[in-house]
């Protein structure tokens, strides 16, 4: 059985692309997880339904970092996260962490709200500023229900 020219060159070509989009996902995809240069932070949220692990975190609507970890606080029961942050990005130690959705039918992320503090947070400190995720599924039955609080 003899080898056609053409098979191998189309098989050669078949498997450079696939090692290219292997290349884009793992750099721009966020599969790669957060660099090792990245600061790291802390939150612990209420809930933090729709995030994992490789949730986009946004400052002013441009990523700046991703979820790294995401676990559950047997002792308070609640949603400790940590957020690998580009390094250049300083954030005032009045930063808050909010739970965002982009839109009924949109993913959810983490978005940053800097404070006006003239301190800085360290690497590796804990952001205490949470807002938690909102049901929209809870909020509807809240309002065809009538009942507010």
């Amino acid at each position: 059985m003899a080898l056609n020219i053409a098979e191998v060159v189309t098989g050669g070509i078949v498997v450079a692309a696939a090692a290219g989009f292997l290349v884009y996902a793992s750099q721009f995809g966020g599969l790669g997880g957060g660099a090792a240069t990245d600061a790291v932070y802390t939150a612990s949220f209420r809930s933090a339904e729709g995030v994992g692990i490789g949730t986009d975190v946004r400052l002013a609507g441009v990523k700046v970092g991703t979820v790294t970890a995401l676990d559950l606080d047997p002792a308070t029961f609640r949603a400790d996260a940590a957020i690998a942050i580009d390094p250049d990005v300083v954030l005032p130690d009045d930063t808050a962490i909010v739970l965002a959705s982009e839109g009924l039918l949109g993913g959810s992320f983490v978005e940053l709200l800097p404070g006006g503090s003239p301190f800085n947070l360290e690497a590796g400190a804990e952001i205490l500023d949470t807002q938690g995720a909102v049901s929209i599924v809870q909020l509807l039955l809240k309002f065809v229900s009538g009942g507010g609080e």
